[in-house]
């Protein structure tokens, strides 16, 4: 559906003696109807690779290439029909004060010369669709947040497009309206098999709503995969750092690793070792009595230190952080049980 090949968008400095890459080699595919998330920090070159998607930046090299076609070889005229097939919304919504909701709607169906008739045709069911049948009249001066967002979203889908690029486009709501936003996309996802394109700086914006995902860092892409793979397991210390706002219970507080130390200096020679495990899960496994099994058939004593359940893309997802107490023998067979589940095990005796 989408091929991003090569992009790089490049920058002199105001010296004019250095460049400057706002985007750098980035390759993305993205399948039709997917929900795809590119989050990174503010200055990452998310907002310019997203811009690149209909050329409203146009990159200084590689291939655009949306349903088949290269964006990039195309004339004006080609382009300005491409783009009839990619919507956007905004953080800040760009609505027309002078302007109802009806007839900001109905703009970019006007400049394309279409009929009052045809209009209101179209208009219509996009007010009922995103909610707003009640507000058709009013003025942005009258509208939430969250409304004005709802009117910046049908006014994207009048022209009946195939892709809609969301440029941070909840970063400005409310959690309420923002969650609201999301559960209005995904239904138009699913209604309309339209691909979203989100950008966001929020991990839990991708969490809610994306399947799949890549991070960006100083105009490179440094981590992708599905939503669930890389929450399961994130590499870069970038998305490790995006993800702390979400997975808060990951890392063990001072206070408890302290107690653990403490109680590692009053063990005896004879006490069996203390193992310090981080186990990840996902799906049923979530619900499954895996660490109670594991103990009773090896013989082994655990205790809870930590543990977060959350659902991600209709799966459950945890991570629980233990001690396991026993010999070695039967604390590796007990290791060899526990990923035998599919549950993901990182020792942190390092931590100790």
């Amino acid at each position: 559906m989408i091929d991003l090949q090569h992009i790089s968008q490049e920058y002199k400095t105001s010296d004019g003696q250095s460049t400057f890459y706002a985007c750098k080699d980035v390759n993305i595919h993205i399948n039709k109807g997917d929900i795809f998330g590119i989050i990174g920090r503010s200055g990452a070159g998310k907002s310019t690779l997203v811009r690149c998607i209909n050329l409203l930046n146009r990159p200084t090299s590689g291939k655009v290439i949306v349903d088949g076609k290269d964006l990039t070889a195309m004339n004006i005229a080609d382009l300005r029909k491409m783009r009839r097939e990619i919507g956007m919304i905004f953080q800040h919504f760009n609505l027309l004060s002078s302007r109802t909701v009806y007839d900001n709607i109905a703009l970019p169906l006007e400049l394309a010369g279409v009929s009052k008739s045809e209009i209101q045709k179209k208009v219509e069911p996009l007010i009922e669709l995103v909610g707003l049948s009640e507000h058709k009249h009013k003025y942005p001066s009258q509208l939430s947040g969250g409304q004005k967002q709802r009117v910046g979203i049908a006014r994207a889908l009048s022209s009946d497009p195939k892709i809609l690029l969301s440029d941070e486009a909840t970063s400005a709501l409310d959690p309420e309206t923002t969650q609201a936003t999301l559960e209005l996309l995904k239904e138009i996802n699913q209604k309309l098999g339209l691909t979203i394109v989100m950008i966001t700086h929020e991990m839990d914006v991708v969490k809610q709503i994306c399947n799949k995902v890549v991070v960006m860092e100083r105009g490179q892409i440094v981590e992708s995969g599905t939503v669930l793979d890389v929450f399961r397991d994130p590499k870069h210390e970038v998305t490790q750092a995006l993800l702390g706002s979400v997975l808060a219970a990951r890392e063990l507080p001072p206070r408890i690793v302290e107690r653990l130390r403490e109680q590692l200096k009053t063990r005896k020679p004879q006490d069996k070792p203390i193992h310090l495990l981080r186990l990840t899960f996902v799906g049923t496994h979530t619900t499954d009595p895996v660490i109670s099994e594991a103990c009773r058939l090896f013989n082994l004593d655990f205790n809870i230190l930590l543990g977060q359940v959350d659902d991600i893309q209709g799966q459950s997802y945890g991570t629980l952080t233990i001690t396991l107490t026993g010999n070695k023998e039967n604390y590796l067979q007990s290791l060899e049980f526990i990923r035998s589940k599919q549950i993901k095990v990182e020792e942190l005796n390092h931590v100790l």
